[in-house]
């Protein structure tokens, strides 16, 4: 598989989830880049789902959160 079908594949799976449930994936993002405390009330919105080992933008996303902020 080439890479540019993996990222469009990941492309249209972050479009998808940012556009289908907002407040899910922004707290699933800054949850994962450690910049929401680790609480109980915060993790009832997580959602463990989206860290698919192919959604490689949504982990790339995580991964620049954690090293700017």
């Amino acid at each position: 598989m080439s890479v540019m079908t993996l990222m469009v594949r990941s492309a249209a799976m972050l479009v998808t989830t940012l556009v289908s449930e907002p407040t899910a994936s922004f707290t699933t993002l800054l949850y994962y880049s450690d910049l929401l405390p680790q609480n109980l009330n915060l993790e009832r919105l997580v959602r463990r789902d989206l860290l698919d080992p192919e959604n490689y933008l949504f982990h790339f996303l995580i991964n620049l959160l954690r090293c700017f902020w």
